[in-house]
């Protein structure tokens, strides 16, 4: 409408300035053409006004161009007038925001995961694909997390969208259906926006591998019914992870070394006792973990403040008053669970739990991540973060999919075979935490290893973990696990003979990972390692090589 009516008043101030004929310099009529009129009009509405061109005006075109001053000049206000209201409307606003992000998404050329949910979890896991040189694209329903998803220092943009996750065509607009979208991952703490987005990944991309946040029994039940590829519930998992370093403290360490972020100080082993273990809270994190220290036969007291949802045989309170942590046994008690759902409240319940029994293992749930330095102050043996739990566990399934399964054979051994697994990992990593990834012996990954293997070459394991500038040493790694079709071989022999296809789960110092590409995809750096010798590259030295062993004297 503004537009219209801007052209509407040109128009007619156009056309009089046309119609109403003048006199030029000799007197005689003249009527100005539609250039000059034009001309005129535009700077004089703009209140610039250069004068009457090219001849002095009549009394019939003065009286005109006053009736196009005021038709312009109000025209004008009405125009600028509107147009800043609906600069400054939240609709537009929002329609240009929405428009900004979809071209944003469908200008990437390089793969990215498209995450629902920017709270705890989902920006722990885009800063850690950022770490990783992987993309994402961000839909959350709160623009203060969108706001501060804009701030991040990240080294390349991060698309982010204030929308509801629910909606098809955010998820869309979001990618969903681009070409370089590789995974679909809901990080919400709405169960129902989740099961929502991962049916709606299922049916429009079946291809997608889609990961989803569960917190209760009902929506695990759910997300499985319909084949989403991974369910996590922090809870369960926490529970799981606690369970095993109770049966098997080494297992549960070598999860901790694989799975943390490469070159960081190597984590302590956590050895949680056997005996009575108190838990405050019967709610999601603490039913979690009762049920799986029953599978251990660890016997349990529960404190809960409700009534409605406190099992038969617990003690009706929040675990922050010492006589409701006396009346639970604290007195034999070993260990401690502090689940409330504030954080507060855990604070006060380890404290009041340590004042009492300064011996207590204590566990206790974090439910933000602002509070790092006050549980870090605490001094408590095990903290469950729900988002690092997440991130812990996605990690690998986008990143190192053999590293899943690695860590889903390994917990089956027993202790011992852990145990010296870890002696091998502080061999090639002694103080940091190692670099895991996974290699495939095929043209992309490892063009010259490929190459050789067609054309007949038996390759050894042995000759990949050569270091190709010392023969004679092997670099800081070794190997997890290869993979050849539908056979996996745990720490296999470094004799082993390898195929095309062939998938390698390595570990090792940081870096060493680019030390080994250039056994991969160097030909000549191949070759010197299975010779044990350096051969040289290229025609010039290949002539001089042959010329000193020929000049050479015996």
């Amino acid at each position: 409408m503004p537009l219209l009516v801007l052209l509407t008043a040109y128009a007619i101030s156009v056309a009089g300035m046309v119609l109403i004929p003048g006199t030029d310099d000799q007197g005689e009529p003249w009527r100005m053409t539609f250039f000059h009129a034009f001309y005129f009009v535009s700077y004089m509405g703009s209140t610039i006004g250069f004068g009457e061109i090219p001849y002095a005006f009549t009394d019939a075109q003065r009286f005109w161009v006053m009736v196009t001053i005021y038709l312009s000049v109000i025209s004008w206000l009405y125009a600028i007038g509107t147009i800043l209201s609906i600069i400054q409307d939240p609709t537009f606003k929002r329609a240009v925001t929405e428009q900004r992000f979809t071209l944003q998404v469908r200008r990437l050329r390089d793969p990215f995961y498209l995450i629902v949910g920017y709270g705890e979890s989902g920006s722990l896991l885009v800063a850690a694909l950022e770490r990783r040189q992987l993309r994402s694209v961000v839909i959350d329903n709160r623009q203060e997390r969108i706001d501060r998803l804009e701030l991040e220092n990240f080294s390349f943009d991060v698309p982010g969208l204030c929308a509801d996750g629910r909606e098809v065509h955010f998820l869309r607009e979001a990618g969903i259906d681009h070409r370089c979208c590789i995974g679909v991952v809901a990080l919400t703490d709405d169960p129902e926006v989740n099961v929502k987005v991962a049916i709606t990944a299922k049916l429009l991309q079946p291809r997608l591998p889609v990961i989803c946040r569960a917190e209760s029994r009902s929506t695990e039940v759910n997300l499985a019914s319909f084949d989403t590829d991974y369910i996590i519930n922090p809870y369960r998992v926490f529970a799981d992870h606690l369970s095993i370093a109770l049966r098997a403290p080494s297992v549960h360490l070598l999860y901790r070394w694989l799975i943390n972020t490469p070159g960081q100080p190597l984590p302590e082993p956590v050895h949680p006792p056997r005996g009575l273990w108190i838990i405050c809270g019967h709610g999601r994190f603490g039913r979690a973990v009762g049920q799986y220290l029953a599978y251990e036969n660890i016997p349990t007291v529960f404190i809960e403040p409700r009534v409605d949802r406190a099992p038969s045989n617990a003690v009706i309170g929040r675990g922050t008053e010492a006589v409701t942590l006396r009346e639970a046994g604290i007195d034999q008690a070993v260990a401690l669970v502090a689940g409330a759902d504030l954080d507060i409240n855990n604070l006060s319940i380890i404290m009041t739990a340590k004042a009492l029994k300064p011996s207590l293992h204590i566990v206790v749930r974090q439910n933000r991540r602002a509070n790092d330095i006050v549980f870090d102050a605490a001094g408590v043996d095990q903290v469950m973060q729900a988002g690092r739990i997440i991130v812990w566990r996605i990690l690998p399934l986008l990143t190192t999919p053999l590293l899943s399964q690695f860590l889903r054979q390994a917990r089956h051994h027993s202790e011992s075979w852990a145990s010296a697994l870890l002696a091998q990992i502080r061999t090639v990593s002694p103080s940091v935490t190692p670099l895991v990834w996974s290699v495939t012996l095929d043209d992309s990954e490892a063009p010259a290893v490929y190459e050789g293997l067609q054309t007949g070459d038996k390759i050894r394991l042995h000759n990949l973990l050569c270091d190709p500038s010392l023969l004679d040493h092997d670099l800081p790694c070794m190997p997890l696990m290869l993979v050849r079709g539908d056979k996996r071989y745990l720490l296999p022999k470094r004799d082993l003979i390898l195929q095309s296809g062939d998938q390698l789960l390595l570990c090792g110092a940081p870096k060493t990972d680019r030390l080994l590409s250039w056994v991969l995809f160097n030909t000549n750096a191949l070759r010197s390692v299975m010779a044990g010798e350096r051969r040289p590259d290229g025609y010039i030295w290949r002539w001089l090589e042959r010329w000193r062993s020929v000049n050479t004297p015996e």
